[in-house]
C-alpha cells in the first residue's frame, strides 16, 4: 500500500517544479512512511511513498522503470495473483531483479498493455509512463478501493492518491455549489465529483491515456463493469458450493503478505466469516475490536470474542470511552481533505490506530452488505416491492408519527426515525426512492439550506439522474446492489476505510470485493440474496457452521458516536464558533435563517435528523476555514 502523485506540463515554458513534487509526495507520507522515490524525465514527474508489504528489499522501491528504461511505474495497491504470471513475464524473455507484484505488473503492461487490468485480482491506482511515445497511462481498479484524484487545465495534468497532494501544486479551483446539494443529502460527495469543481475521481473500473504534449483525448474509458446477467439453470445448492469456493480462495489470496497480517472482528457476520476462514491458513490470527465501556447497547465485544474462541485466533478487544473517541476527533477532521460526515469513521480510525501496533495488514468485511443485500433500506426496498399491503398500512399510521420525528439517540428514538424514513420513500418510484433512502437531508432541504444559481441546481440534478439511470424502471433487486457500488460503496464505505486505515499506515483488504466472487454474486437472483426472512441469505446459508451461534442470532445494528451528547458540551464552542450568524452571512454558502434552525432544532426533544445535519455542516465548516485560502475568490 501507497501513495503516489504527478504531474504532467503541457506548456513549452515551463517544466514541473522539483519543490511541488517533494512537498506533494511528502503529505502523503502516511499512506507510506517506509520509504519515498522521486522519478523525472522532461516535462512528466513521477513520486511515491512507500508502505512495504511485499517484497521488503530496496529491489521492490517505486518509481520502477523496466531493465530497457523505457517505461515507469507507480502503484498504490496490490496484486494478489501476480505468482501466476511472473512465469509468463520470464517466458517473454525479462529479466525481473525483485519478488514484488509491482515489477510484473510493469511487465505485464509492456506485454499486454491495458488488457493487463483484466488479469489483475487485487485492488489498485496506478500511473505508467511510456518515454519514448511520450505517453501516460492511469487506472484504477474495479471497485474504487484504491483512491486517484485529477485536475487538469491547459498548462498540467496533476493526479494523487489524496486531494491533499494535488493541494500542493498551483491550481485554479472554486468550490462546487452543485456537489455540495448532494453532500449535504448524502454525507460525502457523489462519486467522481468532489468539493472542488476542477478536481475530479478517476472512476472506478476506468483507465485514461493520453501523449504528454497535449490536453486533446484526456478522458476516462471504463475498462471493467459489474456482469448484469443472471447465471442460467443455477440452482440454490450449486449456488452455495460455489460461493463457498470463492469467498475461501478469495480469502487466500489476501493472506499474502512478507509483514505481519490481522483481521478486523467486530462480531458480526462478515468479519467473522472473514476471520473463520483466514484462521484455516494462519495459524493463531491476530484478530482485534473496539468495545464501548460508555455505549453497551452497541458493545459487540462478547460476540467478537465468541468467534475467537471457535476459531482460536488471539484477539485483541481495545476497550475504549467516548472521551477516547473525542480525543481523536480533530485527529480524523485534519487528516480528511474534503469533507466526510460519515461520522462512523472515527471508529475505523481509533480501530486502525490500535491495530497498526500489532500488525501491518488486515483483512475487513467490507463490500458484504451491499453484495449480499445486507442494509435496512434493501429490506425496505423489499418490502415496498413484494408487501404493498404493510407498505399501505405504514403509510396510514404516518399521520400519527409523522410530528415525532425519532433521532439516532437510543433505540426507540432511532426505530421512530426509520419508519417516518421508510414512509417518506415508500411513496416515491424506485430511483427517487432509493435517494431518499441513502440521504440524510431531502432535496427541498438541500435547495433551501445552499445558496445555489439555477446551473447549479441544474449540474446537480443531472449527476443525481445519472448516478441513479440503473434504477429506472427497474423490476430486479440486483439492480440496488449495483446501484450501492456504483454510489454508497465508493462514495462512503471505501473512501472510509481508505482514509482512516492509511491515516495510521495500516492496509486493508477486503475478501467479499474479489472481482471473481463479486462477478458470480452478481448473477444470482436477487431472491437467493434477500426473501421475507432473511438478509444475506446465501451468505448466512453458506457459512453458518463457522459462525457461534450467538452471532447467528444477534440483530444487526452499528455503533452510533454519541454527537447529540458532544454538541451539548466539549464541541459546543466549536459549534458557535463555526455556525456564528455573522460568520455564516459571511461566507454566503448557507441560508442562515436555515443553519440556525438546525442549531435550535438539536436542544428540543426530538432532535431527529438534525444531529446528522449539523455534524455535516460542522464537518464542513472545520474543512472551509483550513481550505479556502486554495478557492478562488
Amino acid at each position: 500500500m501507497c501513495g503516489i502523485s504527478g504531474i504532467v506540463s503541457f506548456s513549452k515554458n515551463s517544466e514541473p517544479q522539483q519543490y511541488n513534487i517533494d512537498q506533494a509526495v511528502d503529505s502523503l507520507s502516511l499512506r507510506g512512511p517506509d520509504a519515498r522515490g522521486i522519478y523525472s524525465f522532461k516535462n512528466v514527474v513521477f513520486g511515491h511513498r512507500r508502505l512495504s508489504v511485499i517484497d521488503l528489499s530496496d529491489a521492490g522501491k517505486q518509481p520502477m522503470t523496466d531493465q530497457s528504461g523505457r517505461f515507469t511505474i507507480i502503484l498504490n495497491g496490490e496484486f494478489f495473483n501476480f505468482k501466476q504470471y511472473r512465469e509468463l513475464v520470464l517466458a517473454k524473455g525479462f529479466n525481473l531483479t525483485s519478488d514484488s507484484d509491482t515489477e510484473v505488473l510493469l511487465y505485464l503492461y509492456i506485454m499486454e498493455k491495458e488488457k493487463c487490468l483484466e488479469r489483475i485480482n487485487g485492488f489498485f491506482a496506478l500511473a505508467i509512463f511510456d518515454n519514448e511515445n511520450q505517453e501516460l497511462f492511469l487506472a484504477r481498479d474495479r471497485y474504487g478501493v484504491k483512491p486517484l484524484v485529477y485536475y487538469l487545465d491547459e498548462n498540467q495534468f496533476v493526479f494523487a492518491s489524496e486531494i491533499k497532494s494535488l493541494l500542493k501544486f498551483k491550481l485554479d479551483l472554486t468550490l462546487d455549489k452543485a456537489s455540495l446539494l448532494s453532500f449535504f443529502q448524502l454525507n460525502y460527495f457523489q462519486p467522481p465529483y468532489s468539493v472542488f469543481k476542477e478536481i475530479r475521481k478517476l472512476r472506478p473500473g476506468h483507465f485514461m491515456k493520453f501523449s504528454t504534449h497535449s490536453i486533446s483525448a484526456v478522458s476516462e474509458k471504463q475498462w471493467y463493469s459489474i456482469p448484469r446477467e443472471e447465471h442460467p439453470e443455477i440452482n440454490y445448492q450449486q449456488a452455495l458450493k460455489h460461493l463457498e469456493k470463492l469467498t475461501e480462495e478469495a480469502v487466500q489470496r489476501r493472506m499474502i503478505s512478507d509483514v505481519p497480517l490481522g483481521c478486523f472482528l467486530s462480531g458480526g457476520w462478515d468479519s467473522s466469516i472473514i476471520t473463520a476462514l483466514a484462521a484455516r491458513y494462519k495459524p493463531n490470527l491476530k484478530t482485534f475490536s473496539i468495545g464501548f465501556k460508555d455505549e453497551p447497547e452497541f458493545d459487540e465485544t462478547e460476540y467478537a470474542h465468541a468467534v475467537a474462541n471457535m476459531h482460536q485466533t488471539e484477539h485483541t478487544t481495545f476497550s475504549l470511552t467516548n472521551d477516547d473517541l473525542f480525543e481523536i476527533l480533530f485527529d480524523v477532521l485534519n487528516y480528511m481533505d474534503e469533507p466526510f460526515a460519515d461520522s462512523s469513521a472515527l471508529n475505523v480510525y481509533i480501530l486502525s490506530q490500535h491495530t497498526r501496533r500489532e500488525v501491518t495488514v488486515a483483512l475487513s468485511g467490507d463490500g458484504a452488505d451491499e453484495l449480499f443485500l445486507g442494509y435496512n433500506k434493501h429490506r425496505a426496498e423489499w418490502i415496498v416491492r413484494n408487501q404493498p399491503l404493510l407498505t399501505s398500512s405504514m403509510r396510514l399510521l404516518s399521520p400519527v408519527l409523522k410530528h415525532f420525528s425519532g433521532s439516532r439517540e437510543g433505540k426507540s428514538a432511532n426505530q421512530l426515525r426509520q419508519f417516518n424514513r421508510f414512509v417518506s420513500g415508500a411513496r416515491l418510484n424506485a430511483a427517487n426512492r432509493y435517494w431518499r433512502w441513502c440521504s440524510l437531508m431531502d432535496e427541498a432541504e438541500a435547495f433551501s439550506f445552499i445558496r445555489h444559481s439555477e446551473t447549479e441546481k441544474i449540474h446537480y440534478q443531472q449527476r443525481r439522474t445519472e448516478i441513479l439511470k440503473i434504477l429506472e424502471g427497474t423490476k430486479n433487486m440486483n439492480d440496488v446492489f449495483c446501484a450501492d457500488f456504483n454510489l454508497v460503496l465508493t462514495g462512503d464505505m471505501l473512501i472510509k476505510a481508505d482514509s482512516m486505515t492509511m491515516a495510521n499506515s495500516l492496509e486493508v483488504r477486503c475478501p467479499f470485493l474479489d472481482f471473481e466472487l463479486v462477478n458470480f454474486v452478481s448473477g444470482l437472483p436477487s431472491s437467493y440474496k434477500i426473501d421475507n426472512r432473511s438478509q444475506k441469505k446465501i451468505l448466512k446459508d453458506t457459512f453458518r457452521h463457522l459462525v457461534p451461534n450467538s452471532v447467528k442470532t444477534r440483530k444487526k445494528h452499528g455503533f452510533e458516536v454519541p454527537l447529540l451528547k458532544w454538541f451539548r458540551t466539549g464541541l459546543k464552542p466549536l459549534i458557535d464558533e463555526l455556525l456564528d450568524r455573522n460568520f455564516i452571512s459571511g461566507q454566503n454558502i448557507f441560508d442562515p435563517e436555515e443553519t440556525e434552525k438546525l442549531r435550535q432544532q438539536i436542544n428540543t426533544a426530538y432532535p431527529g435528523e438534525a444531529v446528522a445535519r449539523i455534524w455535516a455542516l460542522i464537518v464542513f465548516q472545520y474543512w472551509w476555514k483550513r481550505h479556502h485560502s486554495f478557492l478562488k475568490s
